[in-house]
């Protein structure tokens, strides 16, 4: 039997299995998977409810659409450059969305098929083991946005792949296939297309019968690597949300609208 979980947004759904394996499933079916406003804050909230959660042992990630979450819809990012109050609530959900993960009790597994950007990137490798399909595109867009890398990147993507390929990724925008994702550490394993969402259920099931105190152990442990690095978290969201009061990001969506390069020398001037 199979319970389903309350979530208050049309962006996602969340189901228990009869094994204790909560899907929390991108949506559309078959559609582009994206975060409106109550998308957002309901990925914040949710990981304190399936961590607290008696019938969860273990959580995957996963979608039903043409890609595994494309960010935040141009609504919400609209907002943004406009609000100081639509910046402070998005700062704090992406605080929650990092830190509830982090601190979630019940072991994560993503399974990262198409594009995984935005929101739905942070997800994707904040998972505790994160398998991504060979065509996969994992794409942090901040900077092309014309505001700095926050989210998640900062916090995370030197411990995963180094601060060189870091760098490399995060400042220049480029796209990194599953493949290349897997040959620099970013995520945990590659597989072919049709087999991504068999394998990472096979992981989330031998997660889920395997001992709850040695798995929240080892997880909190490890997750000490990721507390120590809060502080350039924190720097990173702060300035990301400042950025999108600038004339840069004004043109980054801009550019995006009329699906053209951004040119932030005239945006500056």
């Amino acid at each position: 039997m199979t319970l389903s979980v309350p979530v208050e947004t049309t962006n996602f759904r969340v189901d228990i299995d009869e094994q204790g394996i909560a899907h929390l499933v991108f949506l559309p079916v078959g559609g582009m998977p994206v975060t409106d406003a109550r998308g957002h804050a309901a990925l914040a909230d949710i990981w304190s409810t399936l961590s607290a959660h008696p019938q969860v042992k273990a959580i995957l990630v996963r979608s039903e659409g043409k890609a595994f979450c494309a960010g935040g819809e141009l609504a919400m990012v609209d907002e943004m450059l406009v609000s100081e109050a639509a910046r402070q609530r998005v700062m704090r959900e992406a605080r929650d969305i990092v830190r509830g993960m982090i601190n979630c009790s019940k072991p994560i597994v993503s399974a990262i098929n198409g594009a995984a950007v935005g929101a739905g990137l942070a997800v994707a490798l904040l998972a505790d083991i994160s398998v991504a399909a060979r065509n996969a595109k994992l794409i942090d867009g901040h900077t092309k946005l014309g505001v700095a890398a926050g989210d998640h990147a900062v916090i995370i993507w030197p411990l995963l792949c180094g601060m060189a390929k870091a760098k490399y990724y995060l400042m220049l925008c480029e796209t990194v296939t599953g493949e290349e994702a897997e040959r620099i550490g970013l995520v945990s394993r590659v597989v072919d297309a049709e087999q991504l969402q068999a394998d990472a259920l096979q992981i989330a099931r031998r997660l889920a019968v395997g001992s709850r105190s040695a798995l929240e152990g080892t997880k909190r442990s490890l997750n000490h690597w990721l507390h120590a690095a809060w502080p350039a978290f924190e720097a990173s969201l702060a300035a990301e949300m400042m950025d999108f009061s600038q004339a840069d990001a004004r043109e980054g969506v801009a550019a995006i609208k009329e699906k053209r390069a951004p040119d932030f020398n005239r945006a500056s001037v």
